[in-house]
């Protein structure tokens, strides 16, 4: 349902963002589409914010800062995305979450919304039994893989517009991790990625979303104490 101009806080009052999970997968270029023009009715007061899950057939996005030398072996399409960082791979077997939220009203501190972004996905993780965590000057979510190595298990790409925020992050949870190797993912060469079914934790998607909507809250809680540098 639409938000009048008056609306209150959604933290404030307790409303929850729309919480969407679409079956099957949804191509990329529809969903950059309809989070455009999701994003843009947001910043209107036309429209609820939004939490999206899906899953996208396998693509390569581009971020604003994608070196065109770590696009190694570009056997999917390649989409330029409009977010910030480099290259990154979606496909099935990973979950992506598209957050639209009005940091309006939420705090507008993009550094704060980001470390809520990951935390939120640490806590799902955590939720899974599987320990992650951040690591300093590499943003995105990590774990050891089987060597005991750090590796990437979820990725984070934002962009803000009219302090409405697009994009959100990416969890490995059983990709073929194979189509990592068309790029370099983040540009990050000396990392390996990995993904719940690499490290053989047994987790599917229904049980992953399941730890998401359970803390959910305590992303959203998380950018409230910055409410204080909006408006």
């Amino acid at each position: 349902m639409p938000r009048s101009p008056a609306a209150p806080s959604p933290v404030a009052d307790g409303i929850m963002p729309e919480w969407r999970l679409s079956p099957g997968l949804t191509p990329y270029d529809e969903a950059l589409a309809a989070m455009e023009a999701r994003a843009t009715a947001i910043a209107a007061r036309q429209a609820d914010e939004l939490i999206w899950l899906l899953e996208h057939p396998s693509v390569y996005t581009a971020g604003t800062s994608a070196d065109p030398a770590e696009l190694v072996d570009p056997r999917f399409p390649v989409v330029p995305a409009g977010r910030g960082g480099r290259y990154t791979y979606h496909g099935p077997g990973q979950r992506v979450g598209y957050t639209m939220l009005d940091l309006n009203m939420r705090g507008r501190d993009v550094r704060c919304f980001v470390h809520a972004l990951e935390g939120w996905v640490i806590a799902a993780l955590e939720q899974v039994g599987l320990s992650s965590f951040r690591a300093p000057g590499r943003v995105g979510i990590w774990t050891h893989d089987a060597a005991g190595r750090e590796a990437k298990i979820g990725a984070i790409g934002v962009r803000v517009r009219r302090w409405v925020t697009l994009h959100g992050f990416s969890v490995n949870v059983a990709p073929d991790m194979s189509h990592f190797g068309g790029i370099v993912p983040c540009g990050l060469p000396d990392y390996p990625v990995t993904s719940l079914a690499a490290l053989n934790h047994g987790t599917d998607m229904e049980t992953f979303d399941a730890a998401l909507a359970l803390t959910r809250r305590g992303f959203l809680e998380s950018l409230s104490c910055n409410r204080q540098n909006g408006t």
